[in-house]
């Protein structure tokens, strides 16, 4: 049984993670740490498991093989460090960092403790990211031309997202780098990194993050990727378009059905939208985790997925500020 420690419960998903260990027969949820003692008391209280206040103590602790980290974002880079260090496994939340400068240092220690190291991508194992990924193997959108993602709620709008999600020292930034995750992935994931990122970001609510962005990826080979997301947005649908030489590729308008239309498969099959069949999702990111544990596996995949995210949010919000694109390039490693 792998013994986890919960790391702070400031995230909004962090009461999922924990309820998927819980749920998990592999592991077990034994210990709470909280950057907010009084919440992380009630965390621990109801789950019958030890609280601690202090983060060190919690890591000397030879009976906690793994944690997840649901602080800041802040906080991350130190937290990460801490506890690859103390030789704990590390399930987190995305983003794995603020900064690619952070992000590195926490992969590096990471590998320097042969801990595993897992993040929440969780739209990467969804079914129809892997019957995307079936359509661009099989080359029937040609060369890709246009990627655009988009996801939206009405967080601010709305009033439900906790204050501390408005917070811009604690999370870095508001839609893009929270929700903006999910859509950003997703374009690197179809497109691969950019040479440069040009974001926008407006403030509909007034809060001191944004709650409505728009992020431009630029290719050499001039394809583009098109980013969005935002806390404003009631009805907005989870999307994914594909635009390339031979054809094109809709999810999510607002069906959750993948429609394609290609020159690929012959002259009768352009002239109309066919449906794309969906496999079996992957298992989970938690789920994924623990069998990095088990088996003595790397995911390195998903970590070289997350340092991209991390490259890709820096160099958004460092574009919205300058008000001109960002060359990845340019980020201090």
């Amino acid at each position: 049984m792998i013994r986890v420690a919960m790391l702070s419960f400031w995230h909004v998903h962090a009461r999922d993670y924990a309820k998927q260990i819980t749920e998990h027969p592999e592991t077990e949820i034994v210990a709470v740490w909280d950057e907010q003692p009084e919440r992380g008391r009630k965390e621990a209280q109801e789950r019958g498991v030890r609280f601690y206040e202090s983060l060190d103590e919690l890591l000397a602790q030879p009976d906690i093989d793994a944690v997840v980290v649901d602080t800041p974002s802040d906080m991350h880079r130190d937290v990460m460090v801490k506890a690859a260090n103390a030789g704990k496994h590390i399930f987190t939340e995305k983003v794995l960092a603020i900064t690619l400068r952070e992000a590195n240092e926490i992969v590096a220690a990471v590998d320097k403790a042969g801990v595993k190291l897992t993040v929440s991508l969780p739209r990467l194992n969804d079914s129809y990211t892997l019957a995307i990924q079936d359509v661009l193997r099989e080359g029937l959108l040609g060369e890709l031309t246009l990627v655009r993602t988009r996801l939206s709620h009405n967080g601010a709008t709305a009033n439900w997202l906790p204050a501390h999600f408005f917070d811009a020292k604690q999370t870095g930034g508001g839609a893009l780098i929270d929700l903006g995750c999910h859509p950003m992935y997703l374009a690197r994931l179809f497109l691969g990194l950019p040479e440069s990122v040009t974001a926008s970001y407006g403030y509909v609510t007034g809060k001191d993050v944004e709650d409505n962005a728009v992020a431009v990826l630029r290719y050499p080979n001039g394809a583009l990727g098109i980013v969005e997301a935002g806390f404003v947005n009631r009805f907005s649908p989870f999307t994914v378009e594909l635009h390339g030489t031979e054809g094109s590729l809709l999810y999510g308008t607002p069906d959750n059905r993948i429609v394609l239309r290609t020159s690929k498969l012959g002259e009768e099959a352009s002239k109309s939208w066919t449906v794309k069949e969906q496999p079996d999702p992957r298992p989970s990111a938690i789920q994924q985790w623990v069998r990095h544990i088990v088996d003595g596996t790397v995911a390195e995949e998903n970590i070289g997925l997350a340092l991209d995210l991390t490259k890709l949010m820096e160099a958004s919000n460092l574009s919205a500020r300058r008000n001109q694109a960002v060359k990845l390039s340019e980020l201090a490693q």
